[in-house]
């Protein structure tokens, strides 16, 4: 079912472009499917990037062709796009678009059965590893309006040239180019088909309008919102409220009300009764920008990450690393709850001693999560958390491997967010976070959140080995 030869691919433009133009692209590289097993080593495992945020099966690759161009492809499944003249009619619309906050196209595969597409390499990152997992590079306000601004203006032109939607829009779907400017991934204008199915523009624009609002939720909280989430994160809140604590009061209240109120009304978009559009949005956020003679590579603090030898690790790290829940699952029934001694606000005999009837509760869930009776514990955990004003990470540190033993990881990583917010410096809300990023394949988050965990590990050591 082939309909692709492979063209030249040293013909790739080095530059990009940063024409607005949609007509389709003549110039867009035609590759084998060889050309794309020699630049990614035979796909290998080494050269994938998360960019999905896990909420599509398929994988994208780092690569590098023969003139040493680095790009980027998107595999498909083997199902997907079984039209071959529609896949490259469709590959082509979308290498038509020309914008500079967003990532050119510049090829595609459909060799046989194999359909990929192949876009310029953005080098500094998705927006998701800079705001939730680069602890010592914390983005400055300034630079978190800037992002929200590019990436409105990427809709708002990908909606004029035809593109009402957007497959799977989230942090990971923002990238950094050279200069630090953050740009819209190219691929989530194509996104896999069947024989039923419309294609590109096929899902409702309130779709792009709801994940905006999470990517709103992201800037303001420095937090990694999955999507389902997003109402809750925000519901009887208010913009000081949400704001990310890393900030340090450096930054506009105003500003950061506008920017919760424009979330609101994208979290709750209906396309029937309101008027809001990336127009909108682009206006309101256009009044933000006050620094716009900064370079963003300035303003993004670009660094290079610490290395770390995986033979470091701990137990623990290496149980998270081969995601051995059974060995994760022996490492918190012996801690117990120790570490919570270090968070709570009253002794920790007082706490022991708190009202008897919801420490039972408590009980029963360890119990059940001692003899592994996984659903019984997110019950107990569940209604002792419902209970409680303040609850300790432990807590919600169990319930995160019990969601993890019954294939929750969604709300597995939920309650390791909330564990860190309890404890931002405890290596285990990491780890467990780590552990399910990596089952929603987010490879590459969950590599930067485990050396994260490692880190702050080390870090108490040398604090227990000083005192």
């Amino acid at each position: 079912m082939g309909c692709c030869h492979s063209s030249s691919s040293g013909d790739v433009p080095q530059q990009r472009s940063h024409q607005n133009q949609g007509d389709g692209d003549p110039s867009l590289t035609n590759f084998s499917f060889s050309d794309l097993v020699m630049a990614t080593e035979n796909f290998s495992l080494k050269n994938i990037v998360s960019e999905s945020g896990g909420e599509s099966s398929n994988i994208v690759y780092k690569g590098r062709l023969q003139n040493r161009r680095l790009i980027a492809l998107k595999k498909f499944n083997n199902t997907a796009w079984p039209d071959p003249k529609t896949f490259v009619e469709e590959a082509h619309r979308v290498g038509g678009l020309k914008h500079k906050s967003l990532v050119s196209l510049i090829g595609y595969c459909c060799d046989g059965d194999e359909r990929l597409l192949v876009a310029e390499f953005m080098p500094n990152d998705t927006l998701a590893n800079h705001l939730f997992h680069r602890k010592n590079e914390i983005m400055e306000w300034e630079m978190r309006l800037k992002v929200a601004y590019s990436i409105a203006e990427a809709l708002d032109y990908c909606s004029s040239a035809g593109f009402a939607s957007y497959n799977n829009l989230s942090a990971y779907s923002i990238l950094f180019d050279e200069n630090g400017d953050s740009c819209l991934s190219c691929f989530g204008l194509m996104k896999e088909i069947n024989n039923n199915q419309k294609t590109t523009g096929s899902v409702n624009p309130e779709s792009v309008m709801f994940r905006f609002g999470t990517i709103l939720v992201d800037l303001l909280s420095g937090k990694p919102i999955p999507p389902s989430h997003a109402r809750k994160m925000i519901h009887g809140k208010n913009a000081v409220e949400l704001i990310d604590p890393n900030l340090k009061g450096k930054f506009s209240a105003d500003e950061a009300t506008i920017v919760f109120k424009l979330a609101l009304k994208c979290l709750q978009y209906d396309e029937d009764i309101e008027s809001l559009n990336t127009k909108d949005i682009v206006r309101t956020l256009e009044t933000l920008q006050t620094k716009t003679d900064a370079p963003s590579y300035e303003m993004l603090e670009m660094a290079n990450h610490r290395e770390l030898s995986w033979n470091k690790l701990s137990a623990l790290g290496k149980a998270c690393l081969r995601m051995d829940l059974t060995a994760i699952h022996k490492f918190l029934v012996i801690a117990e709850y120790e570490d919570d001694k270090e968070v709570v606000e009253f002794s920790f005999e007082e706490w022991m001693e708190e009202v008897k009837e919801i420490q039972e509760i408590r009980k029963h869930g360890d119990q059940a999560f001692l003899e592994q009776d996984f659903e019984t514990a997110i019950k107990c955990y569940s209604q002792f958390i419902d209970s409680r004003r303040t609850v300790y990470p432990s807590v919600y540190a169990r319930r995160s491997l019990c969601y993890l033993f019954c294939d929750q990881a969604d709300r597995a990583l939920y309650d390791g967010m909330i564990a860190q917010e309890v404890f931002p410096d405890w290596p285990t809300a990491f780890y467990l976070q780590s552990v399910a990023l990596s089952k929603l394949n987010m490879i590459t988050d969950s590599a930067d959140t485990l050396k994260e965990a490692t880190l702050l590990e080390a870090k108490r050591q040398h604090r227990k080995q000083d005192s």
